[in-house]
């Protein structure tokens, strides 16, 4: 049977948003961006994309420039903040080179204006840019200091209508202790927002758990460096855990 022939799994979502860190992207560098993982991951998205699903993603800026951290090194936060937004753009400009490599027609929509090089955020623009089977990679974060990406992937989530979050990471899911310092380590197959929150496990910051808390949107947790692994786990395979209710 050729590859063509492969039978594509189902899903019982129909529009998610995926959200990776710009760490994500360096590949082994200690920093910026390796083309040879951006592109792998652009064809994690594109197995996803085959399915029907309606895609969103927000990455992170960290590979680049973290606020937080310039800020503690002495920079205005406010200043800082907005570096890290902009470096975001950069990510978000190379995901979309890579998935139109691919064939796979993408947005990217920024919370700050730069009509050259990035579409304005209108929330009824980028829903129909999903409708019409488009990827939307939302930049800059929410536009506004003192909030990360995680913020603003679970924000734009909510303004999508998009059925859960899909948060990639190098872990197969929520650990009760880091499971590369510990080989006891547990893994949850799923945990309330509360649980989550009381107990500082690092899934998001407290901010984006308690809106998605508020607004019933589950996180799933898995492994963005399994091959197969989005594509596996939105078909109800893999290892994972389910951030909810």
């Amino acid at each position: 049977m050729s590859s063509t022939d492969t039978p594509i799994p189902t899903t019982k979502f129909k529009r998610v948003m995926l959200k990776i860190s710009g760490e994500a992207l360096m590949g082994d560098q200690g920093f910026g961006l390796h083309p040879p993982t951006v592109e792998r991951i652009a064809r994690e998205v594109q197995t996803v994309q085959q399915m029907g699903v309606e895609i969103c993603m927000v990455i992170g800026g960290g590979n680049i420039f973290r606020g937080l951290q310039g800020s503690a090194q002495g920079m205005e936060r406010t200043t800082a903040d907005y570096m890290g937004m902009l470096a975001t753009v950069m990510n978000a400009l190379a995901m979309q080179s890579a998935l139109e490599e691919l064939g796979i027609h993408t947005r990217v929509i920024s919370a700050i204006t730069m009509n050259e090089v990035a579409e304005p955020y209108i929330r009824r623009r980028a829903v129909r840019h999903l409708e019409k089977k488009r990827v939307c990679i939302f930049a800059a974060g929410t536009g506004n200091p003192y909030f990360t990406t995680d913020t603003a992937a679970t924000l734009r989530a909510n303004e999508m209508a998009c059925e859960a979050i899909f948060k990639g990471t190098k872990v197969n899911g929520v650990y009760d202790k880091d499971p590369v310092k510990f080989a006891d380590a547990k893994r949850y197959e799923k945990v309330s927002y509360d649980e989550v929150l009381a107990g500082h496990l690092g899934v998001m910051d407290a901010s984006a758990i308690a809106l998605a808390r508020d607004n019933s949107l589950p996180i799933i947790v898995f492994s963005l460096d399994e091959p197969g692994g989005f594509r596996g786990i939105l078909s109800g395979q893999g290892t994972y855990t389910t951030v909810g209710d």
